[in-house]
């Protein structure tokens, strides 16, 4: 008698320490199974189990802190409960088949810091509301069919590394508040339609390491001040339709590896540029649209 009064405690605690998830929290999952076809995902979850069984999600206090659901093939729109997920940390849906636009709901997840739904089929524009995520360091949304401007309010997410928009039909001007991000790393916008100039305060991204913009309809003449950001490892601004001299302050960018700013109109004898970068392993420079030279350094590891 002993022993079964145990293992019902046992279970009972179990239960309680591992079942306690919020209703609208284990709502917002359940509607996110219904609306990408959960029984046929690759990995599917058993509803009638605890959520702390649930493949990719992670609990943490009882809350759901992160969503792993990478190559899972989950087919359908992210659900309006989707923002219900207050406590989200962590989005991963790489590379499956959702569609549809972002919800505007997005903007509860206050605590992302997280969000990876690269390489689906979304639609539609990029909602504002993702611009209050103040706590996003990641946002990868390449490789889907997001089109309208980049919002004008980018800037506000002040602690974002990695911007990753490319492969997609965006358009409009780079806005200038994204330059008040100070801390991004990697801003990647190429293969979008995106028009205008640089903006004039691309230097104030003095950690930003790959900036790559190539293959859109950004035009103009290069910001002197692209000279002062020291920290570059990548400038990609191929396929665009930039014209004139290059700052002569660019040989400062002593770190440089990639530099590919062919298939623009720039002026002066580009192929000696290659002398003035130690570091360069990539660097293509010619201004044709049918032909492009590449030159590939041998450099020893």
């Amino acid at each position: 008698m002993n022993t079964l009064k145990t293992t019902l405690l046992f279970c009972l605690v179990t239960i309680l320490s591992f079942g306690n998830v919020s209703t609208k929290e284990k709502e917002a999952l359940v509607a996110l199974y219904n609306s990408t076809q959960g029984p046929t995902w690759n990995t599917t979850w058993d509803l009638q189990s605890p959520v702390s069984t649930w493949f990719g999600v992670t609990l943490k206090d009882d809350k759901v802190v992160a969503l792993d659901l990478p190559f899972n093939n989950l087919k359908g729109n992210l659900p309006v409960e989707f923002g219900d997920l207050v406590n989200l940390e962590k989005v991963n849906l790489f590379r499956n088949d959702i569609s549809g636009a972002i919800p505007s709901t997005i903007g509860n997840l206050k605590n992302l810091k997280e969000l990876n739904i690269a390489f689906n089929k979304l639609d539609g524009q990029l909602p504002n509301e993702i611009t209050k995520l103040s706590s996003l360091k990641t946002l990868q949304l390449f490789m889907n069919r997001l089109e309208g401007q980049i919002p004008s309010t980018i800037g506000d997410l002040t602690k974002l590394e990695r911007l990753e928009l490319y492969n997609n039909n965006l358009s409009g001007e780079i806005p200038s508040t994204l330059t008040d991000i100070k801390g991004l790393k990697e801003l990647l916008i190429s293969s979008n339609r995106l028009t205008g100039k640089l903006p004039s305060t691309i230097s104030n991204l003095n950690e930003l390491k790959v900036l790559s913009a190539f293959d859109n309809n950004l035009f103009g003449t290069l910001p002197s001040s692209i000279g002062s950001m020291v920290s570059l490892e990548e400038l990609v601004i191929a396929n665009n339709a930039f014209y004139g001299d290059l700052p002569s302050d660019m040989a400062n960018l002593v770190n440089l590896k990639v530099l590919m700013i062919g298939d623009n109109d720039f002026k002066g004898e580009l192929v000696k540029l290659e002398a003035q970068f130690p570091n360069l392993m990539q660097f293509d420079f010619a201004n044709t649209k049918s032909r492009s030279a590449i030159a590939t350094l041998d450099t020893e590891d």
